[in-house]
């Protein structure tokens, strides 16, 4: 048993210290699902630990967070619930970064694919149906709802399309009524749209329709840790950057 303890040990003083780093969690909105898992495998091969990865609306993680969910680092998907937490004190302030920017497009499914130009005279009766409903987070709390809201709004069809609303818990949940045909139209990221082999885009919504779209990270009060701001700065560096362009979002 002695043997065994020196050889641990040993070892310990031979392997770098990065593979004795403290796991990272967080937590990240969900369309920032697939971009999250690439950074893991490519933090992993630094030789840090993988990260553990927490995936809903930006609004339940800034919730659970609110909480105290044992969180290191969040990712939302909107300036709002940033600003949630921070007006909470359960983010570190100097660490806020806006990393970050998406598209808000609407989306139909693959064997319904058609091109619409979105704005005022869209005809969204039109491609609804006479029951269809269009899918997207609740605009109650989850962001691309909030910003479909707006584009909504802005262009005068909001009126006509809140009663035939499909409220998804997030944006992955809306897209994925619209995959299974469960809804005829869905308003998501571009970065969503482009994971999904079962929607195409029908149309983009004008930047000037909505908010602009951005992404902040912080790292969490009570998970800042040495490792949770080296993860903070490699977010923010070259390497990360270039997988965030390869999942679709524009880099801030």
């Amino acid at each position: 048993m002695r043997r065994r303890f020196l050889a641990f040990g040993l070892l310990a003083l031979l392997l770098p210290s990065a593979a004795w780093a403290q796991q990272v969690t967080v937590f990240a909105a969900a369309s920032l699902t697939d971009a999250m898992k690439d950074i893991s495998a490519a933090w992993e091969k630094q030789g840090h630990p993988a990260l553990r990865l927490s995936f809903a609306s930006s609004s339940t993680l800034a919730r659970q967070i609110e909480q105290g969910a044992p969180a290191n680092l969040f990712a939302s998907a909107d300036e709002k619930w940033m600003d949630y937490l921070a007006k909470a004190n359960t983010i570190v302030p100097e660490t806020r970064k806006d990393l970050l920017s998406n598209e808000l497009v609407l989306v139909v499914p693959k064997d319904r694919a058609r091109k619409v130009t979105i704005g005022p005279n869209l005809d969204l009766a039109a491609l609804l149906g006479p029951n269809g409903r269009i899918a997207t987070g609740d605009p109650a709390h989850v962001p691309v709802g909030i910003y479909a809201k707006q584009a909504l709004t802005k262009l005068g069809l909001w009126a006509k399309v809140e009663p035939r609303l499909a409220r998804a818990e997030d944006v992955r949940g809306a897209l994925l009524l619209v995959e299974r045909g469960e809804a005829p139209a869905g308003i998501v990221y571009a970065t969503d749209a482009a994971v999904s082999p079962g929607v195409v885009i029908a149309g983009t919504f004008p930047k000037s329709s909505h908010d602009r779209i951005t992404y902040p990270f912080a790292v969490v009060r009570t998970g800042d840790t040495p490792e949770a701001r080296a993860l903070m700065a490699y977010l923010a560096g070259p390497e990360a950057r270039a997988i965030f362009v390869r999942r679709g979002f524009v880099p801030d």
